[in-house]
Formats: structure tokens, C-alpha cells, sequence
């Protein structure tokens, strides 16, 4: 196990009446934004919930950030956040409405042009703004980490940035706010979830038998709970353990003191500004692909999360990869999420211009060992239509 530091200082607020204790974590004399994406938060009545639980603050409201932040909106609730002096933003929604509010927090006392703080990855954010998130889409987890994904369509881009100074203050998790998801909302939250894990455990063993046992432990509660939701998304213990998984899948625990991927995730960021595609969708596409190219090297912990997870011990080495890789395949298709492009009417993908994109973000070597290089990423996406 390598050396590791491990801090999370986020409050989780769980359960059914969540909402109504988030007032005794803002300062009384705070003036807060709170942020949501569409009109969902509204329509649903968690919107009127939250003002409610905050009566007597002093609250301005700032909507419609994308599914994928969108850095030209988000400059506008920025420029919103200085006119009204704020200083404590609520978000509401899954990841990309935390996202987009972590990344205002870091913007709006930044002195110079907020996109710099893009520039190398977070690195340049001193201070940001409070933040606390209200969950209403568990996946991303970005409710109890330190990390933000922003787009920017106009350069084709979308990266991650990751600073201490964005961990949420607190996060209310009430899983009854998840039973109005539309079924390819389900999905993707669960699919993202276990990509998430998979990222942090699927790479090369270092004795981290607590990382890989927390790991697959959330994997297999995943693949029990997840079709379940599809069929009974108003049952509450299992929509309660689902978000309680995509929590603790990227709130920094499974990640500590063993090697991390992520290569899915940065090739997937480009597929999704080129095509539109959802985060997770992109991930059940790319991920299968990429385990079959890079199954030499992920050799001993794919044998392992095949007999661990799918039951697979017999037979040759070769056919047991084979075998899990088909299997995590059908996993993602039973969850509504087809994995290969022509299943979202893309025919083709251009190829050249993905590794262009991830060369020109300084993504040209990915993965647990940096040896994802164009090569390797071109095989990766021809196997992916």
C-alpha cells in the first residue's frame, strides 16, 4: 500500500428529513446563492423545500446550469454572486449542478480571469467561497470530494479541476428526493458509480486488501441494487443505499494509498463534447473497450474482480478476462446504457480528432502506469463502435 493522507472534511446530512437540518449549517448572517439546473428542482418541490428550511436568510436564486457546466454560464452566476455580495452558495441537483457551484465558489473572490483557474487542473485556487450541496442525482459523488468537472463547448473542453478549497461544508442526502428520476437517470447514476470504483480498484495489486475489499463490497451492492431501482424507484432502502454508494465511490476513502485510472473518465470527457453524450454513457461505451486492450497490464486485479464480483474462477486465464469483461458489458446494458456508439446513433467516431483533443489537454499518457498513449487510445476507440 503506498503512503497515503487522508482528509474529508464534509458534514453528510442523511436521510428523510435532511433538508429541513441544512439552516443550522449556514451562518444566520450569510447571504446565500443557491444554485440548481434546470426545472426539476422546482418541479419537484425541492426548491420551495430548501427556501423553506432557510426562512429568514437572505437568499438570491441562480438556475439552468447544464447537464455538463457550461463555463459561459456559469460566468453568470458569477457576475450574480458579486452584484449581491454573496458568500455562501447551496447547490441543488447531482454532480454537474455541484460541479458548476464549486467552480463559482473558487471564481468569485479569483481577481483575474476565473478560466485560469482551469488551467493546470485546480492548482492555482487559494480560497472559494462556502459551499453546501443538497443531492437530488447521486453518482458523481462531487457532494464529498474536492474535485469539479466544467465545460467549455466554445474550445472544446471539459477537465476536471481538484483543490482542498471545494469540499462542500456539508451535503444533504434525502433519498425520497431521487424517486422522481427518469429511468436513464437511474442508470446513469449507477453506472457512473461503479465506473468511479472501478477507476480506484481495476489497476495493479499494492496490498491494499481494505481499498479493494471497501471496493468490491459497493460493486457488488451495486450490481444487487441498481436493477432493483429500475423496476421500484420509489423503494427507499434501496434508493438509500444507492446514493450512499455513489457518495463513498469518489469521496477520496477507496482511492487512498493505491494506484488510480481514470483514463475512461478523461478519453469520455471528449466524447461527450463532441457528441453529446452523457458522462456515464461515454463510460459504458469506453470501458469494456479499454479492459480488453489493457488486460495484460490489469492482469492480476481483473482475475481477481472477475472471481470476486462475477463468480468467475474456472478456466484459462484468458477466457476468465474475457468472461468479466462480457460480463461488466451486460451489467451496463441491464441498466439501460447501451455500450457500444451505434447504440446512440453514432456511427462513427473520429478518431483523430479525440486523440488530438486529449494531446492538446495534456491527456496523451493516461492511466495507473501512463502508458495510455495515442496508440493505445486509438485501439480503445475502434473497438467501440
Amino acid at each position: 500500500m503506498f503512503n497515503f493522507t487522508f482528509h474529508n472534511p464534509t458534514k453528510v446530512i442523511f436521510g428523510k428529513d435532511a433538508i429541513g437540518r441544512i439552516a443550522g449549517e449556514i451562518p444566520r448572517d450569510a447571504k446565500v446563492m443557491i444554485t440548481y439546473g434546470a426545472m426539476s428542482a422546482r418541479k419537484y418541490g425541492v426548491l420551495d423545500e430548501v427556501v423553506s428550511a432557510l426562512a429568514g436568510f437572505d437568499i438570491t436564486e441562480f438556475g439552468g446550469i447544464e447537464a455538463n457546466p457550461e463555463y459561459e454560464t456559469l460566468m453568470q452566476g458569477i457576475a450574480l454572486a458579486r452584484k449581491k455580495n454573496i458568500n455562501f452558495l447551496l447547490a441543488i441537483g447531482g454532480g454537474s449542478v455541484i460541479d458548476g457551484t464549486k467552480f463559482m465558489a473558487a471564481a468569485i473572490p479569483f481577481n483575474n480571469e476565473p478560466f485560469l483557474l482551469l488551467e493546470n487542473k485546480g492548482a492555482d485556487i487559494c480560497r472559494a467561497l462556502p459551499v453546501g450541496a443538497v443531492v437530488t442525482l447521486p453518482a458523481s459523488g462531487s457532494e464529498m470530494n474536492n474535485r469539479a468537472i466544467i465545460s467549455r463547448k466554445s474550445v472544446r473542453l471539459k477537465r476536471a479541476i481538484m483543490n482542498d478549497c471545494l469540499f462542500p461544508r456539508f451535503a444533504a442526502l434525502d433519498p425520497t428526493k431521487t424517486f422522481t428520476l427518469p429511468v436513464r437517470q437511474i442508470g446513469n447514476g449507477v453506472v457512473d458509480t461503479f465506473v468511479h470504483v472501478l477507476e480506484q480498484y481495476l489497476t495493479y495489486p499494492v496490498n491494499g486488501k481494505v481499498q479493494d475489499r471497501l471496493s468490491e463490497g459497493l460493486l457488488l451492492l451495486l450490481m444487487e441494487e441498481g436493477p432493483k431501482a429500475l423496476v421500484d424507484p420509489k423503494n427507499y432502502d434501496v434508493r438509500a443505499n444507492l446514493m450512499w454508494a455513489a457518495t463513498l465511490g469518489l469521496n477520496g476513502l477507496i482511492g487512498a494509498g493505491v494506484p488510480q485510472d481514470w483514463a475512461a473518465h478523461r478519453a469520455g470527457y471528449e466524447l461527450t463534447v463532441l457528441y453529446g453524450l452523457d458522462h456515464a454513457q461515454t463510460l459504458a461505451v469506453i470501458v469494456p473497450a479499454m479492459l480488453k486492450v489493457r488486460a495484460g497490464s490489469k492482469k492480476q486485479k481483473l482475475l481477481q474482480y472477475g472471481e470476486r464480483i462475477w463468480g468467475i474462477s474456472s478456466g484459462t486465464e484468458a477466457t476468465r478476462i474475457d468472461t468479466t469483461i462480457d460480463r461488466t458489458r451486460a451489467f451496463f446494458e441491464s441498466m439501460g446504457l447501451p455500450t457500444r456508439l451505434r447504440g446512440y446513433g453514432i456511427q462513427a467516431v473520429d478518431t483523430d480528432l479525440v486523440i488530438k483533443l486529449l494531446e492538446a489537454h495534456g491527456l496523451s499518457n493516461m492511466g495507473e502506469n501512463n502508458d495510455v498513449m495515442p496508440d493505445v487510445m486509438r485501439e480503445i476507440l475502434n473497438l467501440c463502435h
